[in-house]
């Protein structure tokens, strides 16, 4: 047995892969969710147990964003971000022997609309609104812990794609459907990472104990989303696709009860630091990242 890592909020697309990925390594995994055979939010006592001796907690809870922006559910999308980063740093100060690294999942959406010049952990800018607001206080919330004995890491994690979950079954539905041609203008950036790179960066960054703060995890080759309907169109045999232009996004977003932000909002997000500490990407271009999801 390698040790034990604990996976907070871990039941989604992202968690499950890591999951099965480290368990493949020898991991025992302990979940914290609010899924009743896991250890409970409520639980104090069981975290701070699940956390003596882990060798690793990674944290990726939160309230999905592809939702309406009402005063509920950006309540909700807030509060399951920090409230939860909290209970977990908490935990970690009142372990006798607390897990050696932190990952605390993060959002590229931390930046501003970006279509001059690509953001980087030293010069990008943050933007402003919603979901740059609820980025800033979940990072402030998991730098506020000051833990002796704890690397932290904060992932500021791009477009997740991958075989079983993400974006990648809406967007395989529009061209599927002849819908998928330009969206909007078409000249926003679309950047995007591999699931397996995900996992990948996170064994990096365990091995590698001369790191902590903030990492963009995000492929070194972004795309227009004009390239990004072109490439899933060529990746399915689509010869066409209708565009969308904003105002029909606005009305399916109302429709699907989403917010065209996912859509429209340019990242330009470049992984500058991993790149410069030798981290190498197994999914660094999209052709190839979408001929292995779409016919493995």
């Amino acid at each position: 047995m390698t040790g034990k890592i604990v996976l907070a909020g871990g039941t989604g697309f992202i968690g499950t892969y890591l999951s099965e990925k480290f368990q493949e390594q020898g991991y025992e995994i302990i979940h914290i969710s609010r899924q009743p055979e896991h250890i409970s939010w409520r639980n104090h006592k069981g975290i701070v147990q699940a956390l003596e001796k882990a060798d690793m907690l990674i944290n990726l809870a939160g309230k999905s964003v592809n939702c309406r922006y009402t005063e509920k559910n950006k309540k909700a999308i807030m509060d399951s971000r920090t409230e939860t980063t909290q209970l977990l740093g908490a935990a970690i100060l009142a372990c006798k022997n607390p897990p050696a690294l932190w990952i605390n999942s993060s959002t590229a959406t931390i930046y501003r609309h970006a279509e001059d010049r690509p953001m980087t952990e030293e010069s990008g800018e943050l933007g402003t609104g919603f979901s740059v607001d609820v980025a800033k206080a979940w990072e402030q919330a998991f730098f506020a812990f000051k833990l002796p004995a704890t690397r932290q890491a904060a992932l500021r994690i791009a477009i997740v794609l991958g075989e079983h979950g993400g974006v990648m079954t809406p967007y395989k539905n529009l061209v599927h459907f002849g819908l998928g041609g330009v969206q909007g203008p078409g000249t926003q950036r679309f950047s995007w990472i591999h699931v397996e790179d995900i996992y990948g960066i996170i064994s990096f960054l365990q091995t590698r104990e001369d790191l902590s703060g903030v990492f963009n995890c995000a492929s070194p080759n972004p795309v227009t989303n004009r390239e990004l309907m072109s490439k899933m169109r060529q990746a399915m045999n689509r010869s066409f696709g209708l565009p969308s232009p904003k105002w029909l996004l606005e009305l399916g977003a109302v429709m699907i009860q989403t917010e065209t932000e996912l859509i429209l909002k340019s990242r330009w997000v470049i992984p500058e630091r991993l790149e410069q500490e030798g981290y190498v990407f197994k999914f660094p271009e999209l052709d190839q990242t979408l001929r292995h999801i779409l016919h493995g």
